[in-house]
């Protein structure tokens, strides 16, 4: 994967390190809306953890297990995107500081990845997301996916969550 794509009003770039700050500072000022659904945001967010996810992800970028993505507008970590390797494919997570949401992007930041992830070989594009959690579901079926399975999610849970997700999937064109 390239390190940086440029969308229809955002820029997805790959995380550095130097963005601990800004990472922190806008979980922490979304910590209501991402902890209700992401576990490792349900019980606050420090710099700590911040340096330990992207000292995780430069690992996991080089070796090819996941490539993950800081979305940008004007400049600004307004979220993250990632894809994780899987067998046959990719799956795809992402989460937006509540300020942003309703807007489409984390569907425009989906077609840019899973063009990309076409591009490069995957068979499919997965995403998953709790039963309960209806905005993110939106996302892949705005954009045509299919809904193939639910699958229990082992705790601990984020809040919000029930432990089912729904997966749906996008089979290369």
């Amino acid at each position: 994967m390239k390190e940086t794509y440029a969308g229809d009003g955002f820029t997805l770039a790959r995380w550095q390190l130097a963005d601990a700050p800004e990472i922190t500072a806008v979980v922490q000022g979304s910590l209501d809306h991402i902890g209700a659904w992401m576990i490792w945001a349900a019980n606050g967010y420090t710099a700590e953890d911040s340096a330990e996810f992207l000292q995780r992800t430069r690992k996991t970028w080089e070796s090819g297990e996941t490539h993950d993505f800081a979305i940008r507008v004007d400049g600004s970590i307004v979220g993250g995107i990632g894809t994780m390797a899987r067998e046959g494919g990719v799956e795809i997570g992402y989460w937006l500081a509540r300020d942003h949401t309703g807007r489409g992007l984390i569907t425009r930041a989906v077609e840019v990845l899973a063009a990309e992830a076409f591009r490069l070989g995957a068979g499919y594009v997965e995403i998953k997301h709790d039963e309960l959690n209806v905005r993110s579901g939106a996302v892949p079926a705005r954009l045509g996916f299919t809904k193939v399975r639910e699958e229990r999610v082992e705790e601990p849970l984020a809040p919000s969550c029930k432990g089912i997700n729904h997966v749906w999937r996008w089979e290369k064109p």
